[in-house]
């Protein structure tokens, strides 16, 4: 089986699609068609079938386009580390990070890898933990510092601090001037992050879990530490980390509430499957020797 067609497969299956396939990957449509053709031949059945103006897999180009991917995945990585050790590189981190720890704990790790190993080279990815999730899973990333995630069979993760989300207000905010009860929350706007969030996610669930309706949102910024400033010059309330508090961040206030407050455990991640160049063996050594708390 040539590993070009599983190439092109992969990419035809992803677009649903010969014709916007050929355009992306530079070819004619009858060259992809022939691909297929050759790797139906070879697997004996067929890989698509058509639905409307387009195509989509069949139970068996299902079970081809996983392990395709996994091929694919295993050459990039296979390529990458025989790179490391014919160059005698320190090697590249494809590193991925939520912006709470890009912000008040990225900065004391890279600062000691690199004082260590000033050749490394460094991609990094700060962005909510669904889409780093999303990123390793795809073998995009090597690393990533976020939210703990179930230890499985395809990552390993591990416990490297905890941190409290709160709810947050401008220090002016009228929902200072009483007592605050939970339902008192929902009086007034919110900024949060979108809906996939973990911390969003959450929150949620408490005014579910008490019966009462969701916060009202009026800001979903994509870019979390635009919460801090948007919160402190509003009336808006928002949810993040205490981090931001503790660090002085910003002339913000914790509305304390019991129920409101969540505990996380933030964790090294990577997947078990995946080379690990020696710089990302280095990173993860400093991050498990720094006390974080």
């Amino acid at each position: 089986m040539d590993f070009r067609d599983l190439k092109y497969f992969a990419v035809i299956a992803e677009e649903g699609h010969v014709g916007r396939a050929a355009e992306r990957l530079f070819k004619t449509q009858p060259a992809l068609t022939k691909c297929i053709d050759r790797l139906e031949e070879q697997l004996g059945a067929p890989l698509f079938e058509r639905v409307g103006r387009g195509i989509r897999l069949t139970p068996v180009g299902e079970a081809l386009l996983h392990r395709a991917r996994r091929i694919s995945l295993m050459m990039d990585e296979t390529a990458r580390e025989i790179g490391d050790y014919a160059h005698g590189r320190e090697g590249n981190i494809r590193l991925g990070c939520i912006p709470t720890l890009a912000e008040h704990i990225l900065p004391g790790i890279c600062q000691q890898l690199l004082a260590e190993a000033e050749k490394v080279t460094i991609d990094l990815k700060v962005s909510m933990n669904d889409a780093l999730l999303e990123g390793l899973k795809a073998g995009e990333l090597d690393v990533v510092l976020g939210p703990m995630i179930q230890d499985d069979e395809l990552f390993h993760t591990e416990e490297i601090m905890r941190d409290e989300m709160v709810v947050m207000a401008s220090p002016n905010h009228p929902i200072f001037d009483r007592k605050i009860r939970l339902r008192h929350l929902l009086e007034y706007q919110w900024v949060l992050p979108a809906q996939s969030v973990l911390s969003r996610q959450w929150l949620d669930n408490v005014f579910d879990r008490h019966h009462l309706s969701r916060p009202t949102v009026q800001i979903t910024p994509t870019v979390l530490n635009m919460i801090m400033p948007l919160i402190e010059r509003s009336n808006l309330l928002g949810f993040a980390s205490k981090l931001n508090l503790l660090a002085g961040r910003g002339h913000l206030r914790e509305v304390v509430l019991k129920e409101t407050t969540m505990l996380r455990r933030m964790g090294l991640s990577y997947r078990r499957d995946t080379y690990l160049s020696p710089a990302a063996l280095r990173l993860i050594k400093i991050i498990r020797g720094t006390s974080l708390d």
